[in-house]
């Protein structure tokens, strides 16, 4: 009886001997499978997988293939990025950590980050990266401070006839599909969650400064420099109150020929306009434009009709 029973832990405690003795290559075959959120939690599981997620051939194989390109904002180098595409002198998991934060350029109304599960580039422009109609004019809009904002500030459209807002993008991406959004939000936001919200009626709406928006759809439009194109309109008539992503288009970025490792150039010019002057409109917040890889997406999608 007793030697069944010691015959049966023998392997469970072979299987953590051979485990703990792990060839730090062997277990970096194992992390270059997964992304960089599993990689950091077994790193903490023994010895062989600590040093093999230290490992640079791991990290780099993470990293976007212009990640030298990207450094060059972190480091300063110059507005544009690494022009040459210098690889930083840091290990590839600081530079992963690094660009997993937000990177802020163009005084700061600009920003692009590494997605932590995918090492897919995003990017975020700010309302004050766009050119929108009557902007300084404070009878139609203002600028709001807002918690709930990546750069703490909004745009509120008091009432306007012509509303027209317009960015553009010029930055090299990795090859990949990616997808832009206006952030948008009918009715003033408030700093707090919950407050404010409102049902879809009409006096509702109108109680909240939101008009003009059922009369005419807005038409969103994205046009690249290599010929894509996408149009698109939809009613703003969804529940006030809540902050969604409203799907302006995608764009496909081709691998970069050229093989410099920098990503390939690409222009990206967007609007959203509803440009019917027999009405007002008004009550609509915009935060920010955002472009994320294709089915990539934190909050609520609102897609128009094409």
């Amino acid at each position: 009886m007793g030697a069944g029973a010691s015959d049966l832990a023998a392997p469970a405690e072979a299987a953590m001997s051979v485990l703990g003795d792990m060839p730090e290559l062997c277990a970096a075959e194992v992390l270059l499978r997964l992304g960089a959120p599993d990689i950091c939690r077994l790193a903490r599981l023994n010895r062989a997988f600590r040093s093999a997620a230290a490992a640079d051939f791991v990290w780099e194989a993470k990293l976007p293939e212009n990640y030298g390109y990207l450094m060059g904002f972190v480091d300063g180098d110059s507005e544009e990025g690494g022009a040459g595409g210098k690889k930083s002198a840091v290990g590839k998991k600081e530079v992963y950590a690094r660009l997993a934060k937000a990177v802020r350029f163009d005084d700061g109304k600009r920003e692009f980050w590494l997605e932590k599960s995918t090492g897919m580039v995003c990017m975020a422009l700010s309302s004050k990266a766009l050119v929108i109609t009557g902007i300084d004019d404070r009878r139609y809009w203002v600028h709001m401070p807002n918690t709930e904002s990546r750069f703490q500030s909004v745009a509120y459209l008091q009432q306007i006839w012509w509303f027209e807002v317009v960015g553009e993008i010029d930055f090299r991406l990795p090859a990949g599909t990616y997808s832009l959004y206006f952030r948008l939000h009918l009715g003033k936001p408030s700093s707090s969650r919950h407050a404010g919200r409102r049902g879809c009626g009409g006096s509702e709406k109108a109680g909240n400064g939101i008009h003009g928006w059922d009369r005419k759809p807005v038409r969103f439009q994205l046009s690249t420099s290599d010929g894509q194109n996408a149009v698109s309109q939809r009613y703003l008539d969804d529940e006030p109150g809540s902050w969604a992503l409203y799907h302006a288009g995608d764009f496909v970025v081709a691998p970069d020929t050229e093989e410099h490792g920098q990503g390939r150039p690409v222009r990206v010019k967007f609007s959203m306009a509803q440009i019917d002057c027999t009405h007002t409109k008004g009550g609509l917040c915009v935060d920010s434009v955002l472009v994320y890889p294709r089915g990539f997406r934190t909050e609520r999608v609102v897609d128009a009709q094409r």
